[in-house]
């Protein structure tokens, strides 16, 4: 896959995002939204799942889990998604053809 592919399934994935979006809770996550709800002082519960979301996203890119997987599905990172091009397009690494080390010293 590459940067193409994820901009694509990222477009995608966003355009299915309605403004509401139905989740299914268990025990323990309805616990602790109620914890989080109350310690906010927020009258819903959508703003407390909003700042969730956003603190799961920025660990994931501090941590660079968010790149590992980008690495294995797209062989992209979120520095490259960010800019548009690859390191090697960055660079210009991938404008020169391969060398070819077998005939490399051939007379």
């Amino acid at each position: 896959m590459s940067l193409d592919d994820l901009n694509d399934d990222v477009t995608a994935a966003y355009s299915e995002l309605d403004d509401e979006l139905p989740v299914a809770l268990d025990r323990e996550t309805k616990n602790e939204l109620a914890m989080l709800t109350a310690a906010f002082d927020t009258a819903e519960t959508d703003e407390v799942v909003r700042r969730a979301i956003h603190q799961l996203f920025q660990t994931t890119v501090d941590r660079g889990t968010l790149d590992f997987h980008l690495r294995q599905g797209y062989d992209v990172t979120y520095d490259e998604y960010l800019s548009g091009m690859t390191y090697e397009e960055m660079t210009g690494a991938d404008q020169y053809p391969q060398r070819d080390d077998e005939r490399r010293y051939q007379l």
